[in-house]
């Protein structure tokens, strides 16, 4: 047909190539760095891909596809025009090859194409910006994108010659042309909708790098928040009534929640309540595979293998989520994680929670989030500031404070000194205190003080392990020479592990986490093996203290001997998860229902429905968890005495 000969069709054709090509480039380089994982899948990996490609391809051609077909002759054989269609061409590669080698590590950091992580990146885009600056050779990288643009666009400058001088189509044949574009991107919208969360089960890699990059990327900015009741399964009120308070149903535990699905309990304790100070630090990225004492030969964390022994240790504890914003949400709200953005990320939503901090300042105490960064990030300050603390982070240190920053913040050292200051100041007023600190050493770009370890600064996460490990040695050498150190629980978590994708959605042996309580005068040093996670340590820690409240949380106190089942809680942006030491239940979008069985072994994926139980235990956690949310049954309240005990 003429309209396909005709010059802005052909030119149109010519960048959508260009851009197929570079899709397929990238994902053949992933694919085959990649084939032990998923080396079988090359056909649906491919054929899908093709898909996810030429739809995104048929809806982002549209804008331009508008301007080309419309373009007025006069202006189309104008010089200035031709030069601005060579410049589109130059711009449209050095953004191909740029996407390309953004995609390339982005994988190499997170093991997934570009996601909700991506879109954040680009909300932060101070300290991203920073931290890309200081862990790559953004100059050099760009010069050669640069230089392989121009190259690129001089080897198709004769093509281009011949597509512009090419016939321009009538009037009818553009309106024609136009129509058959908006058709192909409805065509493609209808193939995959961008509104639905995407894919399940089967091989996460696979399902990975068959999905095309820049639709990821904007599919995160629609789904970044999950409506629970919309995607996933659910049970009746009652079923989950129960079966939530069958969970949470401790031997000191009286629910006095009249809601339907409410959990508000009363937490009784036998002993003399205590309140000794607490110094709970957040570990950025920290797995358990880290630990000499867990098998790692590197000797990287040796202050942490010899605290191990000092220590209340939990050698069966996992994280709830893949991002430092869901586990300050599991810690401080002892929640499961929410599918897509984490409560802490809710602005406007983020506050008025019977946090960990709200509980403890209830009774007296400074509670105090220290966070190495600026807490702007991930809402950070807004989230804690709204439920009980007070908030001191970089932007309140004073720069003769700070020895060292990199795009994250100060160094863990400073972290600590500032943590001492504060504890020092409480002592003196003979006030109690919660000192909630986050750090950010262990973290891309991994830079760190040079002198401190055998390893140079930024040269990996091997070396930002080692100094994490050195800060924690040096805080706790310079704590105990404190009149306060013998009064107070030194709580050692890490927020997440350092990577947790994996051939499946939810990997569970990615997910573990190492849990240090350390407190030589207080409490006796012992390893404990109850399966558990991070929603469980506000209640474990409120225990500790003999404190009795009226709680929220959906965790356990560990140190209750109980015959509740065991589980933990694990999800990522998507797929929210219950294992039970055995076996993974997964609930997923689109009412998906599945199990691994023997999860931690061979992990043998089949799906499931409603009827079985570990799937009506998942359910009964998240689907309570979104109604107490969206209907503040989770709400702080200071005065609880007008409840009514519940008939169990």
């Amino acid at each position: 047909m003429r309209t396909t000969r005709s010059a802005p069709l052909r030119y149109l054709l010519l960048l959508i190539s260009l851009w197929l090509f570079t899709f397929l480039l990238t994902r053949s380089v992933l694919y085959f760095t990649h084939l032990s994982e998923a080396g079988e899948y090359f056909f649906s990996i491919f054929t899908t891909g093709l898909v996810y490609d030429l739809s995104f391809l048929a809806y982002a051609a549209l804008p331009l596809g508008l301007y080309l077909l419309l373009c007025p002759a006069p202006l189309w054989r104008t010089r200035l025009h031709r030069a601005v269609l060579h410049a589109a061409l130059f711009t449209s590669l050095f953004v191909m090859l740029f996407v390309a080698v953004a995609e390339w590590l982005f994988w190499d950091e997170f093991g997934v194409r570009f996601n909700f992580i991506a879109v954040d990146y680009l909300v932060y885009s101070d300290e991203v910006l920073n931290n890309i600056l200081e862990s790559y050779p953004i100059g050099l990288i760009l010069s050669a994108l640069a230089l392989s643009a121009l190259v690129l666009s001089l080897l198709l400058r004769e093509p281009l010659r011949q597509i512009l001088d090419a016939p321009l189509p009538t009037w009818r044949q553009r309106l024609a042309s136009l129509g058959v574009l908006a058709v192909l991107a409805g065509v493609g919208l209808l193939l995959i909708n961008q509104g639905m969360p995407r894919g399940q089960g089967g091989n996460a890699y696979a399902r990975e790098l068959a999905s095309n990059g820049p639709y990821q990327f904007f599919a995160a900015f629609r789904n970044n928040e999950l409506d629970y009741s919309r995607f996933y399964g659910s049970l009746d009120e009652g079923q989950s009534t129960r079966l939530i308070r069958s969970e949470l149903q401790e031997p000191n535990a009286r629910f006095v929640d009249q809601e339907p699905m409410g959990i508000r309990r009363q937490i009784t304790q036998a002993g003399t309540p205590t309140t000794p100070n607490i110094v709970l630090v957040t570990l950025e990225s920290l797995s358990a595979k880290y630990l000499g004492s867990n098998g790692d030969t590197r000797n990287l964390t040796p202050n942490l293998d010899a605290l191990r022994k000092q220590s209340l240790y939990f050698n069966n504890f996992y994280a709830t989520g893949t991002r430092t914003d869901h586990g300050l949400e599991a810690i401080t709200l002892s929640m499961p994680p929410t599918p897509g953005r984490s409560i802490v990320k809710r602005i406007g939503r983020e506050s008025g929670f019977a946090s960990l901090g709200q509980q403890l300042s209830e009774v007296g105490y400074d509670s105090v989030f220290v966070y190495g960064g600026r807490g702007y990030f991930d809402n950070m300050n807004a989230f804690f500031s709204g439920n009980g603390y007070r908030i001191v982070d970089q932007s309140s240190v004073e720069e003769a404070d700070i020895s060292f920053k990199n795009a994250w913040g100060m160094s863990d050292e400073d972290l600590y000194n500032q943590a001492i200051k504060l504890a020092d100041a409480d002592h003196a007023n003979q006030v109690p205190f919660l000192l909630q600190l986050m750090t950010t050493s262990n973290h891309r770009p991994y830079t760190y003080p040079e002198g401190r370890i055998d390893i140079p600064s930024g040269n990996g996460r091997d070396g930002a392990v080692k100094y994490t490990d050195y800060a924690i040695g040096r805080f706790l050498e310079q704590a105990r020479s404190k009149p306060w150190f013998d009064n107070t629980l030194f709580i050692f978590v890490a927020d997440h592990t350092a990577g947790s994708a994996g051939k499946e959605d939810l990997p569970v042996s990615n997910y573990q986490i190492p849990l240090f309580i350390h407190a030589p005068k207080l409490i006796p040093a012992r390893e404990e093996s109850k399966l558990a996670s991070q929603i469980d340590l506000a209640p474990t820690l409120l225990g500790l203290l003999n404190m009795s409240y009226t709680s929220t949380f959906f965790g356990r106190d560990l140190m209750q001997e109980d015959n509740l089942p065991p589980r933990v809680l694990i999800g990522n942006y998507q797929h929210l998860g219950l294992f039970d030491g055995q076996d993974l239940a997964i609930l997923s979008p689109r009412d998906g229902l599945r199990r691994h069985n023997q999860a931690l072994g061979r992990s043998t994926e089949v799906t499931s429905d409603k009827r079985d139980p570990l799937i009506q235990r998942a359910i009964a956690y998240y689907q309570v968890a979104s109604l107490g949310f969206t209907h503040h049954l989770l709400d702080w309240q200071p005065d609880a005495s007008e409840q009514t005990a519940l008939k169990n």
